[in-house]
């Protein structure tokens, strides 16, 4: 089969399109043709080495895949080949066929694309997680959403608007903030042009938001804790400005507030039935239609490279996908 392979550590140029061996499949594994694979963040990290999760090259990147069952193990029961179904895998996604544990296949709803399936399960799962266990968000509260132009950030201004919150979408260009409105937020701010804080405190009456997404870190982070209401929670979700941001305490113990993390694949690992129905309620917006996962660009398999290199540049919006 072709994927791509990533023979050496380093940019998004050194990665190939070349002939690999089927992996072999175990008993309580599943094997997919891989229609779609999301692009995301963490994937240009691993490729460079810069990542929590290291893999040794010669490897292939690629975290969700969507597809159709090709083969199942004796030990799966929720899957029959033919059905179509998400994945995560650790690694291995950016390629025609993959190999994920039976634990990790989700099947789909009747009628969700194939494509924007690829694309939805981290992105998604990240963020009901992070708004529903780890920020408690609650309706008729706000909800600032940073980077939300972004994949996980454009997931956010979504769900948080079926969760009920005010949500104000902060992006960098007009062109974004366009896109948040267009896809429910309340109120937008260009953090390129004007202070986030005072921003903020403008929208809120200077109240402060109650819960802040932050996929972004780096400077910003700090007119988050300016930014927070009393009681509020600061959600770090990642670092895409490329720098890990020295919270203030003191701006929590005077509003009161906490700073949590979210990291979604330890959450799935250690609580996997939480995450299941977290994901039974995304897949059932899904169904309803009250979720639409929103692609903003497709590219052939053997442009992963291309597709890394503009997100690291950040010249995509929403969820980019590789299709095979």
């Amino acid at each position: 089969m072709k994927a791509i392979i990533c023979r050496e550590l380093g940019p998004p140029e050194k990665l190939v399109f070349d002939e690999v061996k089927e992996a072999p499949m175990g008993p309580g594994e599943v094997r997919i043709a891989v229609k779609g694979a999301g692009v995301n963040f963490p994937d240009t990290l691993i490729i460079q080495g810069k990542y929590q999760m290291k893999a040794a090259p010669p490897f292939t990147p690629g975290a969700e895949v969507a597809g159709t069952v090709l083969a199942v193990g004796e030990k799966v029961k929720h899957v029959k080949v033919g059905d179509p179904v998400a994945a995560i895998v650790p690694v291995g996604g950016y390629a025609e066929q993959v190999v994920a544990s039976g634990d990790s296949v989700m099947p789909l709803p009747p009628g969700m694309d194939l494509v924007a399936a690829a694309g939805f399960p981290l992105a998604y799962g990240t963020t009901l997680h992070a708004l529903k266990q780890r920020g408690q968000l609650k309706a008729g509260e706000t909800l600032l959403v940073l980077g939300a132009a972004g994949g996980v950030g454009l997931s956010a201004v979504q769900v948080g608007k079926l969760m009920g919150a005010r949500v104000i979408a902060a992006a960098s260009s007009p062109e974004k903030l366009a896109l948040c409105k267009q896809q429910g937020a309340d109120e937008v701010i260009d953090y390129s042009k004007e202070s986030l804080k005072e921003a903020v405190k403008k929208l809120t009456r200077s109240q402060g938001a109650d819960v802040i997404y932050d996929p972004v870190g780096g400077e910003l982070a700090q007119d988050c804790l300016s930014a927070i209401n009393w009681n509020g929670r600061y959600l770090v979700i990642g670092f895409a400005a490329g720098t890990i941001p020295e919270i203030a305490t003191n701006r929590l113990l005077l509003k009161g507030a906490s700073a949590v993390g979210v990291f979604w694949g330890a959450f799935v690992a250690r609580e996997p039935k939480a995450s299941l129905e977290n994901f039974q309620q995304l897949f059932g917006w899904v169904a309803s239609g009250q979720l639409k996962p929103y692609v903003s660009k497709t590219y052939p398999m053997r442009e992963a490279g291309q597709a890394l290199r503009d997100m690291q540049d950040r010249k995509v919006t929403g969820k980019i996908v590789l299709v095979n």
